[in-house]
C-alpha cells in the first residue's frame, strides 16, 4: 500500500529536530509536519493539566491536516499527554520513552542505567517504570536537568558556561556508576558532545529518537502507512511562536535552511 500522507511530529521547540533528522535519515520518503510550541518552551516545569492541554490543541491541529501518524518528539508529552491522547484517537502514535528504555537495556552492560529528563518527566517516573517493566533487575539512576533546554533554546551549546552547566546537571550521575545514560530530552542531543566528555567514554549514551523512529517504521509498515517513494517529500514547520527565531535555530542546529516556517496560535 502507498500512504503519501505527512508524518506529524510536535515538540516544545527545537528539540525534536532530533526526531526529524532520524525520520530523514529511517524514513527519507516521507513529508512531516512538524508543530514546535515555542510560546510555550520549556515545557519541563509547566503543570500536568497544561501539558495534556498543549498536547491535545496540537494533536488536533495535526490531525486537522490529514496526517497518518503521530510521533511526540517531546519525552515530557510522550510521559505525560501521549497516554491520555492515545484514548481520545484511533490515529496511531508513538512517544519515545518505550523505545529509549528498549535501546538503553540492549546498551548497558552492567545493568546500571541513568535518566537525565525535564522535572516533569523524572516526576512521571516513566523511564524508571519502563525500564523496570523490561528487566526487573535493572538499577535506575534519575536526574532532572532543568537548566540544559533554555541552553539549547539560546543556542548556547558550544561555550564554557554551557560546560559549566552540563558538569553541574551531570555530576550526581557520573558518581553512580551507570553505564548506560538516556538522554530524554529531544533538546539534550544538541549537547551530547559535552555530555559524553563529561560522562566518559565508558558511558554510553542513547538518544531514544533512532529507536523510536525505527519502531514508528515497524508499525506503520504493518499498517500499509508507508509511502511507496518516487515524489520528493515536502516538510511544512510550524510554531506557535516567532517563525524566524525557530528558522535560525534550526538552521544552526540542522546545518542548514529549513525553508519558510509558519505561525499558528492554537
Amino acid at each position: 500500500m502507498n500512504n503519501g500522507r505527512a508524518i506529524g511530529l510536535f515538540d516544545s521547540g527545537v528539540g525534536g529536530l532530533t526526531v526529524f533528522r532520524e525520520v530523514n535519515r529511517i524514513l527519507p520518503d516521507e513529508s512531516v509536519i512538524y508543530y514546535g510550541d515555542t510560546a510555550h518552551v520549556p515545557y519541563g516545569s509547566r503543570s500536568v493539566e497544561e501539558l495534556i492541554y498543549f498536547a491535545g490543541r496540537i494533536v488536533a491541529y495535526l490531525v486537522e491536516q490529514k496526517i497518518k501518524y503521530v510521533i511526540f518528539a517531546c519525552n515530557t508529552s510522550s510521559a505525560l499527554s501521549l497516554p491520555v491522547l492515545k484514548k481520545n484517537y484511533s490515529l496511531p502514535m508513538m512517544g519515545l520513552v518505550q523505545p529509549g528504555a528498549a535501546e538503553a537495556l540492549r546498551l548497558t552492560r552492567s545493568g546500571r542505567v541513568g535518566v537525565i529528563a525535564t522535572e516533569v518527566t523524572i516526576k512521571t517516573g516513566a523511564y524508571e517504570e519502563t525500564l523496570k517493566a523490561i528487566d526487573g533487575k535493572v538499577k535506575v539512576v534519575s536526574r532532572a536537568a532543568p537548566l540544559l533546554v533554555p541552553l539549547v533554546e539560546t543556542g548556547d551549546t558550544n561555550t564554557q558556561t554551557a560546560a559549566d552547566v552540563v558538569r553541574e546537571s551531570l555530576s550526581p550521575l557520573r558518581r553512580a556508576g551507570i553505564d548506560t545514560l538516556i538522554l530524554g530530552c529531544t533538546h539534550y542531543p544538541f549537547l551530547e558532545g559535552l555530555i559524553a566528555a563529561e560522562m566518559g567514554p565508558e558511558v554510553r549514551l542513547v538518544d531514544p529518537a533512532g529507536a523510536t523512529v525505527r519502531a514508528a517504521a515497524e508499525e506503520m509498515a504493518g499498517l500499509g502507512l508507508l509511502t511507496a517513494g518516487g515524489a520528493a517529500p515536502a516538510h511544512r514547520f510550524v510554531v506557535s511562536g516567532d517563525p524566524e527565531a525557530f528558522r535560525e535555530k534550526a538552521r544552526h542546529f540542522m546545518g542548514k535552511d529549513i525553508g519558510p516556517v509558519a505561525r499558528v496560535e492554537l
